[in-house]
């Protein structure tokens, strides 16, 4: 079953993400670690809305994200924007770049730790020296005390959405069913179907492939702030660093 196909569509209207405050966030962690960016990679890019926010703010964007429907409604959002649509397993870019963020939980979607390896090794060498990768990740504790085996609903101005969530502890994997309805012109509404994995990954499992891969991890973070994660921490932002090799 294909993951953000038909769902691009209503996707913005019904997934209410703090781009902007992700933006304002990602600025103030290139702050505190004394870089300042000119190009910058949005990895996992969706729909392109943090593409779009942070090129208005002056830098140079390029979107990277596999479905070809969220690229279309990114490419619709600013056709400015060089977006392309690319595994990030198989990242290809023309050259180096001077940041790499990926965000909303992009990096859960990877499943196995070659993989996320893998991921790591193409920024670590997309980048250049000094260069930062940014990225979060939901954690174990949100997948299994707030999404757990719980159902949500939401409802849009063109669509509605109902998640049905379950989480395996013993392998921490997350499924999340997916039924959304879009509005058509003739009144009526489509039914469209997504199922969703991701992994919870731990935060030694990130170093490992961090480490690994070459970078550098400089922070890890509770989302939106500069503090160290919690126990109850939902999101956790890492900060890693190229290297500049001697």
């Amino acid at each position: 079953m294909e993951v953000y196909g038909q769902f691009a569509q209503v996707y913005n209207q019904l997934m209410e993400a703090p781009y902007f405050e992700w933006a304002n966030y990602i600025e103030e962690l290139w702050t505190k670690f004394d870089t300042k960016p000119h190009l910058v990679l949005d990895l996992a890019c969706g729909t392109g809305v943090l593409t779009d926010a942070l090129s208005g703010r002056g830098y140079d964007m390029i979107g990277v994200d596999l479905s070809a429907d969220m690229l279309m409604v990114a490419r619709q959002t600013n056709p400015q924007i060089l977006f392309l649509q690319q595994d990030m397993r198989e990242l290809e870019l023309y050259g180096s770049v001077d940041a790499i963020i990926c965000v909303c939980d992009s990096i859960n979607y990877i499943l196995e730790a070659d993989e996320l390896v893998q991921i790591f090794k193409q920024a670590e060498f997309y980048l250049n020296p000094n260069g930062l990768l940014i990225f979060d990740i939901n954690t174990e504790y949100k997948y299994r005390q707030i999404l757990a085996d719980n159902d949500f609903s939401g409802i849009g101005e063109s669509g509605a959405y109902i998640w049905e969530n379950f989480y395996d502890e013993v392998e921490r994997l997350n499924e999340y069913q997916v039924t959304f309805f879009i509005g058509e012109q003739d009144g009526l509404y489509s039914r469209h179907e997504e199922v969703h994995i991701q992994k919870a990954h731990g935060p030694s499992e990130i170093k490992s492939a961090l480490t690994t891969a070459g970078l550098k991890l400089l922070g890890e973070f509770d989302e939106l702030t500069l503090n160290l994660p919690q126990i109850q921490s939902e999101r956790v932002f890492f900060v890693a660093q190229k290297p500049e090799r001697t």
